[in-house]
């Protein structure tokens, strides 16, 4: 488990993040989104104890993260960092060599083979890392971070380079590291690589503006609004739309209705709508793509006790 509590960093007069809570349970996969410049790096940075936060506490696994802690907490956690360091005159093999030894890795070779296999770069141990493509060295820095079997991944924009087959085998591993016990954060600016990975997520902009489910954050967009979709075209039943909600609206076949008491008021209109002989296909809550949330949000935020659940 990772416990944030009021996490602040300050750089000379600049605040890069104010006053960061949440909780991250094991076995749970947290994406944290947000504009250039949120927050997002500050923050994975403090949680891997390569950076003192100017006020709050870290505490891993009930343990608090200190400098005197931070050698001891680190073997629990792999680091994956946007540009990733590698020795590019050391073969790929070499370069996870170096790294199993400053990890004391019991059994180094065998790890560094099961690391190989894992992100199918046996056929490329042999290569020079300055010989490897961007989404290559991306791969490497991956399995780097892996080697030691941490319980607590902290990623920072992990399929940055990869293509599309790739970034798949990546979000598959994730899942599979998932289901073995390992708590993953991963930063992204991939809305839709965050819905289809998380189970929260985190949106920052300096602070934490909100901590939820992906369903949950796009439901906060709803506002009472239904979408009715009826045979044929919509517009002729807007007159009876509009006696619910006056800014009710068509498009093609379907209505958009905002209604203060969905219980009372949909049924209502639905019986009216079929009384005017109205053909009903569909009746759902409008729920608004993520990304639509998530620029509510920046413009918008909510206030700090309504930012969302802790994971």
């Amino acid at each position: 488990m990772i416990v944030a509590s009021h996490l602040t960093r300050r750089f000379g007069a600049r605040t890069a993040v104010e006053d960061l809570t949440f909780e991250i349970t094991t076995s749970q996969i947290v994406a944290v989104v947000g504009p250039n410049g949120a927050g997002k790096t500050t923050t994975l940075r403090m949680l891997a104890g390569l950076l003192q936060p100017t006020h709050g506490d870290v505490i891993v696994d009930g343990v608090a993260l200190t400098p005197a802690s931070a050698r001891a907490v680190s073997r629990r956690i792999g680091f994956l960092t946007e540009t990733p360091a590698l020795w590019d005159r050391l073969t790929v093999r070499e370069n996870l060599g170096v790294y199993a030894g400053l990890y004391s890795v019991a059994r180094p070779t065998a790890a560094v083979d099961r690391v190989l296999n894992l992100l199918d770069l046996a056929n490329r141990a042999s290569s020079r890392t300055a010989e490897l493509s961007r989404g290559l060295r991306q791969k490497v820095a991956l399995a780097r971070a892996l080697l030691h079997q941490p319980s607590i991944l902290l990623l920072d924009e992990p399929t940055s380079g990869l293509d599309p087959e790739v970034t798949r085998d990546v979000r598959r591993l994730f899942d599979e590291l998932r289901a073995a016990g390992t708590t993953l954060v991963v930063s992204t600016h991939n809305l839709d690589e965050a819905e289809r990975l998380a189970d929260r997520i985190a949106v920052l902009h300096g602070r934490l503006l909100a901590f939820d489910r992906p369903a949950a954050l796009r439901q906060r967009l709803t506002g009472g609004r239904t979408i009715v979709r009826v045979c044929g075209d919509a517009g002729s039943f807007l007159p009876i739309a509009r006696a619910i909600d006056p800014d009710a609206a068509a498009d093609g076949s379907s209505l958009t209705i905002r209604v203060a008491d969905a219980d009372r008021d949909i049924s209502s209109l639905v019986r009216t709508l079929v009384e005017a002989g109205a053909d009903i296909v569909e009746v759902r809550p409008h729920t608004p793509p993520l990304e639509e949330a998530y620029l509510h949000l920046l413009k918008h935020p909510l206030r700090p006790d309504t930012a969302g659940p802790h994971a």
